[in-house]
């Protein structure tokens, strides 16, 4: 047991837990991707929306984590 690696439970609580509830804001940064694909000029981003989305998984996971860190 020693030997194993370490399993990160984050990753499974995003992908099994909070990525199915954050749909919205997944969506969103989705469409402004495709808005913007065409913007040659460098100067419209979606930062905004890629960070209300990994916000959104963040706040869904940090109270199932941290039960199991202790």
């Amino acid at each position: 047991m020693a030997d194993e690696e370490p399993v990160d439970p984050k990753k499974e609580l995003e992908d099994s837990v909070c990525k199915p509830k954050c749909v919205k804001p997944l969506l969103e940064y989705q469409a402004c991707v495709k808005r913007i694909k065409d913007d040659e000029s460098g100067h419209k981003h979606c930062t905004g929306q890629y960070f209300d989305y990994w916000s959104c998984i963040d706040k869904c996971v940090a109270p199932r984590l941290f039960p199991k860190l202790k």
